[in-house]
């Protein structure tokens, strides 16, 4: 047989055991509700949302992070902000009050979701367009910065809480379904994660995408071809943090709660710590990431209080000998091509 032949058989048993293995994620992740309650473990709904929420979050900063070269420590701040557009059309409403002066308050998913994505966009626009002004370690402190900006902003809003943070007596409503149920809202957050993770895929294999790992490798390069590498760099930047506001707002509604914390450099450190344990610059790593990381989290605080001082050394270790987080341990295992 010849090599062409032989590539072209790799590709093909590549292609198809991508696409096994991904149906047989999507079947587990849909089947992990009925399974958990048949085990007597109906806890375990509530941790696969969280897992799901902060999934999308970290595929969100890893679109600019991993693809687009951009590390990002203010990512916290469109995490937080989806949430508060959640907590403060909810206080409206409950006021019979309109925020600013002209919008109304609403609990309906479909309008409070879109609405945390526009807002988070427009923040991640603004702070993109002066942050990438610069690059390297200037960058990581300026978003930096930006977000702390908003986090004290939030905590000096007594009117929705401060530092306490605020309430949100119920989860937004979509249709008829029961939101208050945690398989229901399970299933709601798993739908959107599967969309989040098909716009990503489509975004990183398009011409943008390519455009963008281009930028990355080689930003003179591209320049001097013709390529206005800013303008690509701010478009990732602004759909990257509008996608961190949805996490954000799914994650208001999953907790019936935002706080000023939501918008602190740590949730940074914790999105990025996702990434770098699940894969940069893989589709699926950032999933894998956050579910390693909510589920050592979750064990080990239940071991001891001082669960940090342990999981500080898994990581290193992981990040250490994995080479390429927990998506490059399924390479090494021979499992590689079923993890894109």
């Amino acid at each position: 047989m010849s090599e062409n032949a032989l590539t072209r058989t790799d590709t093909a048993a590549s292609g198809s055991g991508r696409i096994i293995a991904l149906i047989a994620l999507a079947a587990a992740l849909i089947a992990l509700p009925f399974v958990v309650q048949a085990l007597g473990q109906p806890a375990l709904v509530p941790l696969a949302t969280r897992v799901l929420i902060y999934a999308i979050a970290a595929a969100s900063l890893n679109l600019a992070l991993g693809f687009g070269g951009m590390v990002s420590f203010g990512h916290a701040a469109f995490f937080g902000i989806g949430g508060y557009a959640v907590g403060i059309l909810y206080r409206t409403m409950m006021d019979d009050a309109l925020f600013l002066g002209f919008i109304p308050g609403t609990d309906q998913l479909l309008i409070t979701l879109p609405a945390a994505i526009l807002v988070a966009g427009l923040f991640a626009c603004i702070i993109g367009a002066l942050s990438l002004r610069t690059a390297g370690v200037q960058f990581i402190m300026i978003t930096l910065a930006f977000a702390q900006m908003l986090f004290f902003l939030f905590v000096s809003l007594k009117a929705y809480g401060g530092d306490d943070g605020m309430t949100i007596r119920r989860r937004n409503a979509l249709f008829d379904l029961n939101t208050r149920d945690d398989v229901t809202f399970y299933f709601i957050c798993l739908a959107i994660a599967a969309l989040v993770f098909l716009v990503l895929w489509r975004i990183v294999g398009s011409r943008f995408g390519m455009v963008l790992a281009g930028i990355r490798q080689n930003e003179r390069r591209m320049a001097a071809i013709g390529i206005a590498p800013y303008r690509y760099k701010l478009a990732a930047f602004v759909i990257s943090g509008m996608g961190a506001g949805l996490a954000g707002a799914l994650m208001a509604n999953y907790l019936r709660f935002v706080s000023p914390d939501m918008l602190h450099w740590t949730k940074s450190g914790e999105l990025m710590i996702m990434v770098i344990l699940g894969g940069v610059g893989t589709l699926l790593g950032p999933l894998l990431g956050a579910a390693a990381l909510v589920i050592l989290e979750t064990v080990l605080t239940s071991w001891t209080e001082h669960w940090q001082l342990v999981l500080g050394p898994i990581l290193l270790l992981v990040v250490l000998f994995t080479q390429g987080g927990l998506n490059g341990l399924l390479n090494r295992l021979g499992l590689g091509r079923s993890a894109p």
